[in-house]
């Protein structure tokens, strides 16, 4: 069986959260945070590796109410996303304080990796499937390509909505084939007094939408050599986007560049879980709830490590 990863995403500030970090906020029965349960599925899904991408700042409290534990269990490593990550030649721009963005996230696993890996958010929990179904994806035999072959989990729209109100998700096209074709932001769904989902598009029309569209969660499957390839076009985008205060190196960005130029494509794996996360506080006790109703259909043990 082919040696895989799982890189795990907690750099982020987390501001909108309010008090705490919030990839660190304890939602389980015993204890347990998002991450838990992300490491649990990983591992029992056959990921032989984790690496948490986390900010210096942060590596006491992250180590003491999840790595001490985790570091019993599987083989992890630490890597650390920092603003002074750059290129020899390349500065941080005075004023910068917010993170390089995702794939300036993964070039820091860069030394960690030597093996097909998967990609989550430290705050979103995505579910048993999708680690099954990349899984699969990452070690399954296939026809030598010249493309870059990847893979993403696609959860269907309604699984993937808000009680407090409207979302924005990233709706995918996808060919007959099963692969992805485009991703188009769409903001604020929600659904109407007439029991529809609608949202709005880039020029801001109103469109409707299908419960069963697939929308991207950021759970992608990748060969090492993508590591590589965003580590090679960082300094370009710099020098293009680099002085902007906000400007994020976004590893969809760069996937759909791939594809784009025929380098690479993404197998779409749809996956019929829930995913919910934790951006604001208030999405602290629907988490928590929603990890009872899981808990009592049996999907996990009241006190997920013993």
């Amino acid at each position: 069986m082919k040696k895989t990863a799982l890189i795990v995403m907690a750099a982020g500030i987390g501001s909108r959260y309010g008090a705490g970090i919030k990839q660190l906020a304890k939602i389980g029965p015993s204890g347990e945070i998002i991450m838990d349960y992300s490491v649990h599925d990983a591992l029992a899904a056959g990921f032989d590796k984790l690496v948490f991408v986390i900010r210096k700042d942060i590596e006491a409290e992250f180590r003491d109410i999840i790595g001490k534990r985790i570091e019993k269990i599987a083989d992890v490593e630490y890597a650390f996303q920092e603003l002074n990550a750059l290129p020899s030649g390349y500065t941080l721009p005075d004023g910068r304080t917010k993170p390089w963005g995702t794939a300036h996230a993964l070039m820091q696993a860069r030394k960690y990796v030597d093996c097909p890996f998967a990609v989550i958010n430290a705050d979103d929990f995505y579910g048993k499937e999708g680690y099954q179904l990349i899984h699969g994806f990452l070690t399954e035999d296939r026809a030598e390509s010249k493309m870059l072959e990847m893979c993403m989990a696609g959860y269907h729209l309604i699984n993937t909505l808000s009680k407090h109100g409207s979302v924005n998700r990233g709706i995918c096209k996808v060919s007959k084939e099963g692969y992805l074709e485009s991703i188009e932001e769409i903001f604020e769904i929600k659904r109407e007094e007439d029991g529809i989902l609608r949202g709005l598009n880039q020029g801001k029309d109103t469109i409707v939408l299908a419960e069963d569209a697939i929308a991207s969660m950021n759970m992608f499957g990748l060969p090492e050599e993508f590591l590589d390839i965003v580590t090679e076009n960082f300094p370009a985008w710099l020098d293009q986007y680099g002085k902007e205060m906000k400007s994020e190196y976004l590893l969809p960005r760069e996937i759909n560049n791939l594809m784009r130029e025929g380098r690479g494509r993404v197998r779409v794996l749809p996956d019929h879980d829930k995913w919910f996360g934790v951006t604001y506080h208030e999405d602290k006790a629907l988490a928590e709830e929603a990890l009872r109703e899981c808990i009592a259909a049996g999907l996990y043990p009241e006190k997920l490590y013993d």
